[in-house]
Parts: C-alpha cells; sequence; structure tokens
C-alpha cells in the first residue's frame, strides 16, 4: 500500500528545495506532485515555455515540460497550465489527473485533482484554499515503510501551519462555506500522511488489521547531582609577636698607677699566667607546637519526597463508518445521539452565535467516552481529571467552553440522564 505525505509550503523556492530532497532520497518522481496558484504570473519564471496552445491541454499537452530556474530540480515531473480550470502552475500526478479530464471537467477543480489521490474531501478543501492563497502544495506518494523519512524531509522551514491559517480565516469570516465541515478536522499540515488505500474501500479485496496502539507510562527515578558543599583547606600565616628580655655580658679591662709598697700576697703574684674571662650573651629561641584548635565536620542529611508525575499516554481510535449509505459500529450508534445533541447545543449555546459544528467534535468526544472500556461502569468525577488532559492534548480548544457538551454526550450515551 502507499500513503500521500502532503504539505503547503509559503513559496515556489521552499517547496521546490522539499522536492529536490524527495528526489535526492530515492522517491519515485513521478509519483511527486506540486502545484501552485498562478494568477499573477509570480511563477511564471518556473516554467519552460510550452509550444503547444491551449486546445492541446486536454489532450496532455505540456506533460513532460519542465520546472526551470530551480537548477532542473523537477525536471521530468511535468509543469501544466490549465485554462478553464485556472491558472495554476501543477506537475506530477495532479496535472496528469487534470489535464486527463480536459478544461474545467475536473469536479471542484483542485478539490477534486487532490480526492482522486486519496485525500478526504474535507482536508482537500482545506488544502485547496491555502493554495487559493498563494501557498505551494508538494504531495508525494510513498510506501508505508518510507512515510515517515518523507515526512521527515517535507517538515522543513516554509512548511504553512494549515490548522492556525485555518483558525484565522475562519475568525475573520474569509473561510468558504463550503469549506465549514473543516472545523472537525484536525489538520495541521505537519506533513500529513493519508492512506490512499483507506479512502478506496471498493477495491480492497484482501483482510486488513489496523493496529490499535496504546501507550503506557513508567515512571522510574534516577540520581543526578545538584548542590552540594564544596571543602577547602589551605595554611595562612598569622603574624605573631612576643616580647623577650635578654641578657648580655661585656668584659672590661680597666688598668690605673698606683704606687704603694707590695704586700706579700702582691709578692705571690709576682709570676707569670694568664687570666681568662668569658663574655656571655642571651639570644631569643623561637619553639613552634601545632595544636588542633578547632574541627570542620561534614556530613549528609537525607530525606525523601513524593512527587506526582502528570503525562498523556495516546491511544488508537477507531470510528468504523460504512461506506455507500448504512454504517456500522460506533458511527452507526452515533448517529442514534445526533438530533438529541443539536437539541442540547440549540438549548444552551443557539443564542451565542457559534456554530453546531464548533461543538459537534466535544459530543462525539463524550460519546467515544461512554463506550471505552476504561471509563465504562465509572462515575464522572472519577475520570474527568483523565479525560481533561486528554482533551486539551488534542487542542480541540479551551476544557472550560465544551466540558458541558462532554459531559452531557457522556451522560446520555451512558444512559446516566
Amino acid at each position: 500500500m502507499t500513503k500521500t505525505v502532503i504539505g503547503t509550503y509559503e513559496d515556489m523556492q521552499a517547496a521546490s528545495a522539499v522536492v529536490n530532497e524527495l528526489v535526492n532520497a530515492g522517491f519515485d518522481r513521478n509519483h511527486i506532485s506540486i502545484i501552485a496558484d498562478n494568477a499573477d504570473d509570480r511563477h511564471s519564471s518556473y516554467v519552460r515555455d510550452n509550444d503547444s496552445g491551449a486546445d492541446d491541454v486536454g489532450k496532455g499537452a505540456g506533460i513532460g515540460a519542465a520546472l526551470g530556474g530551480v537548477g532542473g530540480l523537477l525536471v521530468g515531473l511535468g509543469a501544466l497550465a490549465i485554462p478553464g480550470v485556472g491558472p495554476f502552475v501543477a506537475a506530477g500526478p495532479i496535472a496528469a489527473a487534470l489535464a486527463g479530464a480536459g478544461i474545467g471537467a475536473v469536479t471542484g477543480g483542485v478539490i477534486g485533482a487532490l480526492v482522486d489521490l486519496g485525500i478526504p474531501e474535507e482536508e482537500a478543501h482545506l488544502y485547496s484554499e491555502s493554495v487559493r492563497r498563494g501557498h505551494v502544495l508538494v504531495a508525494a506518494q510513498v510506501p508505508d515503510n518510507q512515510v515517515a523519512q518523507a515526512a521527515r524531509i517535507m517538515e522543513r522551514t516554509g512548511l504553512v501551519d494549515l490548522e492556525r491559517h485555518a483558525d484565522e480565516w475562519r475568525r475573520s469570516g474569509q473561510m468558504p462555506s463550503t469549506q465549514q465541515t473543516t472545523q472537525t478536522t484536525q489538520t495541521t499540515n505537519r506533513a500529513a500522511n493519508i492512506d490512499t488505500q483507506s479512502h478506496r474501500r471498493d477495491n480492497l479485496n484482501e483482510d486488513e488489521t489496523i493496529e490499535i496502539v496504546e501507550e503506557d507510562i513508567h515512571v522510574g527515578k534516577r540520581t543526578v547531582e545538584g548542590g552540594g558543599v564544596r571543602v577547602r583547606t589551605y595554611v595562612r600565616e598569622v603574624p605573631v609577636e612576643e616580647q623577650v628580655r635578654l641578657r648580655e655580658e661585656h668584659v672590661e679591662v680597666e688598668r690605673r698607677k698606683v704606687d704603694r709598697p707590695a704586700t706579700a700576697s702582691d709578692i705571690d703574684t709576682f709570676r707569670e699566667g694568664t687570666i681568662e674571662v668569658s663574655e656571655t650573651r642571651e639570644e631569643a629561641v623561637v619553639g613552634k607546637e601545632a595544636r588542633v584548635v578547632e574541627e570542620v565536620r561534614i556530613h549528609k542529611d537525607v530525606e525523601e519526597r513524593v512527587e506526582t508525575i502528570r503525562d498523556t499516554a495516546r491511544r488508537t481510535e477507531v470510528d468504523v463508518e460504512q461506506m455507500g449509505g448504512q454504517r456500522s459500529g460506533q458511527a452507526s450508534n452515533y448517529d442514534m445521539y445526533d438530533t438529541n445533541f443539536r437539541s442540547h447545543w440549540q438549548t444552551n449555546y443557539g443564542s451565542s452565535g457559534q456554530q453546531y459544528d464548533r461543538y459537534q467534535p466535544a459530543y462525539r468526544y463524550g460519546y467515544t467516552l461512554a463506550n471505552d472500556e476504561r471509563y465504562r461502569g465509572r462515575n464522572w468525577n472519577e475520570i474527568e481529571s483523565d479525560v481533561r488532559r486528554d482533551w486539551e492534548s488534542r487542542n480541540q480548544g479551551p476544557w472550560e467552553n465544551f466540558k458541558d457538551s462532554i459531559r452531557y454526550s457522556w451522560d446520555s450515551v451512558s444512559g446516566k440522564r
């Protein structure tokens, strides 16, 4: 099976860069389409002149012409401007579909060509409006196992945030009335991938299994370093001053003249001899003794705390719709409540100026909750916090604005009303 990965870009330069990367990555250029509004000839420099006249367009003339001016990035994809359908520049399967249908014969113009590629009509309206407002559309039909790679290539600078633009168009009242049904879609133009086979069930000749994927949250813990204390030791010299009294001896020899008779003791000293007298002095001696005068103790205090982790877990939801009139499964049951939901909307919000389509996703969400095995048999107070996080993760509007509609749908379907 193949899927269509699609996005719109701010200008032809960004779109051409995407096509170039896709081709260089090995994607078949014959399965890549590009289309842009050329009402003011803004893209004329990209289109190689073609000798074929307008009368040949319905016969496929122009297919195989190259988008030039960008280093031949789109050579071989084909370029085509179709009178009657509109002044568009187109290449690839989209161009072939438009040319093959004849001038003006494609129902809905660009919308019809996109639907032929397997894109839901609601989303085709948004992409067509984006092209009408000057953006350049790129669509690539790729194998299932290469969808992620193609989406990464297309999610680049210049990709238009289609959901944000669509909200602005609706608020300003510029969205055509035929596109109001797209309010229930969550198209973000993040290189959305469309399963082309899921929109052509009449060609399905084998069993197909849709995997229901649900995320579980596992909360663990790990040790990380943060904060702490660093203790550094160093030696600092502190000046110390003490006073000490020191004694010194000095020997002095004094000679003086005398004249007296010698005594017997004097006669005894009348001989040779040596007398030595030494001098002494005191010096300051410094002795140091190391003493422990203080202790610094380092220890850890350990405390435990409980932290509540809040996150969201995704789960694949499936709505089954029977093509060709009769519906089965959840979609059929929802239709049984539609009149009731519209009555509730009219009573509570009809005078606010808001359309029912704005609140329909809330009623459908409440219906889905009531049929979800996880919430069956539980009361609203038990599940409100969980479903609120799920609702807000879907970016479908402020919870406070829609919770009454969701609660009413939940009560109605679960038999509590």
